[in-house]
C-alpha cells in the first residue's frame, strides 16, 4: 500500500482471514463498482493495495485471457498470500508487484482501469494522492474505489445508547477505537464519504458514487474481535484501550446476539473517468 506510512493493521495469516471475511461483506459494493467500471476482456487493470487478493479475484473473473491485473501492494506477506490464493484464478493474468502506491510508478503506464478497495484510508492525506494520480492517467482511463466508513454510523450508535440501548456499547466502543487509531496515525476512517467530491475537484469526469451499509452479523463480530487482536499493543501504546479493556471488549462482542444488531460500518463506492 503506502510504504511511507506503516500499515496500521497486520499482514499475517490471521490478518488475511480477517480480510477474507471482509471480502464477503464488501461483495455487493465490489460487484457494483466492477459493473460501473465496465471491464472489458482485454483490459489492463491496476489494482492499488491488493492485500491477499479478495478483490483481485473478482476482477480476474471478469477479464478474458488477454486481460491483466497488475496487483500492487507494499507488504511482501500479503503479496505471497495473493499469489497463492489466485494461483487457480482467471481467466485474466496476474502481475503481483511490490510497490508503494503513492510512488505512481511505471506500473501505471497503459492502464485501462485503476481501482482499489479499502486502500485510500491507509494513505495519509489521500486527497493529495488522488490529485497527483489524475495527472498520470491517460484520457478515458476508468477509475474506481471502495472505502469503508467507520465514522458515520457512530451517530446511530450514540442515539441508540442515549435512548436506553446500553447493550450496544461494545459496538460503539469498537467503532470509536478504530476511529481513534486511524486519526492517531493521521489517516482517514471516513475518506469514502468525501471521495466523490474530491474526484470531481481533481478534474475527473462522470463521477458516480453510493453507499452500502454492512449488516452486523456473526462474521462482522468475528472480524471486529480479530481486529482487536491485531492492534492490541498499538492501542495500549496510544492510550486508546488497555490490554485488559481490549479483552473485556472482545468478551462483550462474543456475548452479543448475531442478529438484529445495528450496523457499525458501511462501504462507499465511487467510479469516474480521467
Amino acid at each position: 500500500m503506502n510504504a511511507s506510512s506503516e500499515y496500521v493493521l497486520g499482514s499475517t495469516a490471521r490478518a488475511a482471514r480477517r480480510l477474507e471475511i471482509q471480502d464477503r461483506h464488501f461483495a455487493v459494493a465490489s460487484e457494483r463498482l466492477l459493473d460501473e467500471l465496465r471491464l472489458k476482456p482485454g483490459d489492463r487493470v491496476v489494482e492499488l493495495g491488493c492485500g491477499p487478493g479478495g478483490f483481485t479475484r473478482r476482477i480476474l473473473n471478469r477479464l478474458g485471457p488477454d486481460g491483466v491485473v497488475v496487483a500492487i501492494d507494499s507488504a511482501d506477506g500479503l503479496l505471497e498470500q495473493a499469489r497463492s490464493y489466485l494461483a487457480d484464478a482467471g481467466p485474466g493474468k496476474l502481475e503481483a508487484t511490490r510497490a508503494d502506491i503513492t510512488s505512481l510508478g511505471d506500473w501505471l503506464d497503459g492502464a485501462d482501469v485503476v481501482c482499489g478497495r479499502a486502500v485510500l484510508h491507509h494513505v495519509p492525506m489521500a486527497e493529495l494522492f488522488l490529485g497527483k494520480l489524475q495527472t498520470r492517467l491517460k484520457p478515458e482511463t476508468r477509475l474506481g474505489f471502495i472505502e469503508p466508513d467507520f465514522r458515520t454510523p457512530l451517530v446511530r450508535l450514540a442515539h441508540l445508547e442515549a435512548t436506553g440501548h446500553a447493550e450496544y456499547a461494545p459496538l460503539r466502543i469498537w467503532a470509536t477505537a478504530i476511529n481513534q487509531l486511524y486519526l492517531a496515525r493521521r489517516i482517514s476512517p471516513c475518506v469514502g464519504a468525501t471521495m466523490g467530491a474530491a474526484l470531481e475537484l481533481a478534474g475527473f469526469r462522470n463521477v458516480r458514487s453510493g453507499m452500502i451499509e454492512c449488516p452486523t452479523d456473526a462474521e462482522v463480530l468475528e472480524n471486529m474481535a480479530m481486529y482487536y487482536d491485531e492492534v492490541r499493543e498499538v492501542q495500549e501504546d496510544l492510550g486508546i484501550l488497555t490490554a485488559q479493556e481490549t479483552d473485556e471488549q472482545q468478551r462483550r462482542l462474543r456475548d452479543l446476539p448475531t442478529t438484529g444488531l445495528p450496523g457499525v460500518w458501511g462501504a462507499f463506492w465511487v467510479a469516474c473517468e480521467a
